[in-house]
């Protein structure tokens, strides 16, 4: 996760859009609602600076905070285990049935074609005489294509490794994608992030930047709300607000738009996961050429290499690391491949294979 600083220095799109519009937000309905009228809010100069100074320190708390604060929402983080096993079954439950329902929906349309053979016909007869999926198989094919592409969003939202599912919604939509460089070609894109980020180019890197600030902005609305929420609670119990009539219905309004932004940013992981697919896919040659060696000819070769280098990485060193010998490239490969060229301008640019 970004820390604070490195969004505030390098970052500072990101931080302005992902945490400190959102607390700007929350801090005018904390300001309004708790404000005796409307009428007595005063927007001078000593207003507005307190305002300003308040959704900053609010932003730049939520964004070095947002480690733990994704943890939490993942279900990683203050979470009893058998709360979280419990999750994990229920959300394993679900994936499968969403699988189900797929390929029932598939077998359905082979059978409206004409096309389906015994063993296809037994296992959508199967399908028909399950008590869950039975109320799915038929209802599904009927609501159309566009149903069915949002069932299959919805299963993509989960990790392809069962082992990987997690307790919560949010936790899966990001882990499907941490795991994705593991899954297909054996890279820990969670170990190699750094050198991934450092070889892939600039177009790629921003693309993940501004995917990923689509889903703070939700979860610091979310937090925010919950802040705001908190707070009013408190002063009503002290009875330091003069219109509990107003505050209520704030309060039950602002926890039901917390579970809207939730979803909301269970939703925009979509672009996040699409961001880091092509950061892997297109990083991992350049990732490759940095650390000095030559991208296999065959995928199973290139799965090899890139679980050693995870290892190497992630683990400290022992004696089996040496099976990356075989995948480091020739130094003339290295030394051409670095090698500072023009552009046909005057500029030195470096070719890269």
């Amino acid at each position: 996760m970004t820390g604070i600083l490195q969004g505030a220095l390098g970052g500072g799109r990101a931080l302005l859009v992902g945490w400190i519009l959102p607390s700007l937000i929350n801090v005018l309905i904390f300001a309004f609602v708790l404000a005796p009228g409307l009428d007595e809010l005063r927007l001078d100069g000593r207003t507005a600076v307190v305002v300003l100074v308040a959704t900053a320190v609010l932003g730049l708390v939520l964004a070095a905070l947002q480690t733990p604060l994704y943890r939490i929402l993942e279900g990683y983080l203050l979470w009893p285990e058998r709360l979280v096993q419990a999750a994990r079954r229920r959300h394993l439950a679900e994936k499968h049935l969403l699988q189900n329902r797929l390929d029932a929906v598939a077998l359905v349309a082979r059978e409206q074609a004409g096309t389906l053979t015994d063993a296809e016909r037994a296992a959508l007869a199967e399908f028909r005489a399950h008590p869950v999926t039975s109320h799915y198989v038929d209802r599904d094919f009927r609501k159309g294509a566009v149903w069915i592409a949002l069932l299959d969003e919805r299963l993509h939202r989960y990790p392809v490794d069962d082992r990987q599912v997690a307790a919560t919604r949010l936790g899966n939509a990001i882990r499907r994608f941490e795991e994705y460089g593991f899954n297909r070609f054996r890279l820990d894109s969670q170990a190699l992030w750094h050198e991934l980020n450092a070889a892939a180019g600039e177009s790629a890197r921003k693309q993940t930047d501004d995917a990923r600030m689509s889903v703070d902005f939700f979860i610091s609305l979310l937090y925010g709300h919950l802040l705001v929420a908190g707070a009013f609670a408190v002063s009503l119990v002290f009875g330091a607000v003069s219109r509990a009539w107003l505050v209520i219905p704030v309060v039950l309004f602002l926890l039901a738009l917390s579970a809207l932004w939730y979803r909301l940013a269970v939703v925009a992981t979509d672009e996040w996961a699409g961001a880091v697919r092509a950061l892997v896919n297109l990083g991992r040659v350049p990732l490759a050429t940095s650390l000095g060696l030559a991208l296999p000819d065959k995928l199973d070769q290139e799965r090899a290499m890139w679980r050693l280098v995870s290892e190497l990485v992630s683990d400290k060193y022992h004696a089996g690391l040496s099976a990356l010998d075989p995948y480091r490239a020739p130094p003339e490969l290295l030394a051409r491949a670095f090698t500072p060229v023009h552009d046909g301008q005057g500029a030195p640019s470096t070719e890269s294979n």
